[in-house]
């Protein structure tokens, strides 16, 4: 099967195949004029490689998964990279909660400034800064 077939019935690029092949996630064999050639079963394999990345997964770890996969097998190392990952994407949710509670706050704060956060409420206000440009540009206007 061509890349062009294999690409269009998994329903993704053939840049992504192409990388897939450099990350070891995929392989086909090449013919006399340097086309590639995937057996039938690379489409269901490029399928399941989806399914990893759309898992957060990424490559050098589906690397280490495929093997498994083809055995059928699961080892208890497949097992702890499975569970490294999930531990993984979980802190980096409860990292992205942290900042979207962060910039609720600075909504709310821009929704109801106080002296305490907004300096230009406090007596006296902070004075604005001005550049030597600015005070040039403005002498100029008078």
């Amino acid at each position: 099967m061509r890349i062009g077939e294999v690409a269009r019935q998994a329903g993704v690029s053939t840049r992504a195949l192409r990388y897939y092949e450099e990350q070891g996630l995929l392989t086909s064999e090449r013919t006399p004029s340097g086309q590639r050639e995937y057996p039938a079963a690379a489409v269901e394999r490029v399928r399941l490689v989806q399914q990893f990345f759309t898992a957060g997964v990424p490559s050098r770890t589906i690397a280490q998964l495929l093997p498994c996969v083809d055995t059928g097998h699961g080892s208890p190392e497949a097992f702890a990279l499975l569970a490294a990952e999930r531990d993984r994407i979980t802190d980096a949710i409860e990292g992205l909660a942290a900042a979207r509670d962060a910039l609720d706050l600075i909504i709310d704060i821009a929704h109801h400034p106080t002296p305490e956060h907004c300096p230009a409420l406090r007596h006296p206000a902070w004075e604005p800064h001005v550049t030597i440009e600015a005070a040039a540009t403005a002498h100029d206007r008078v």
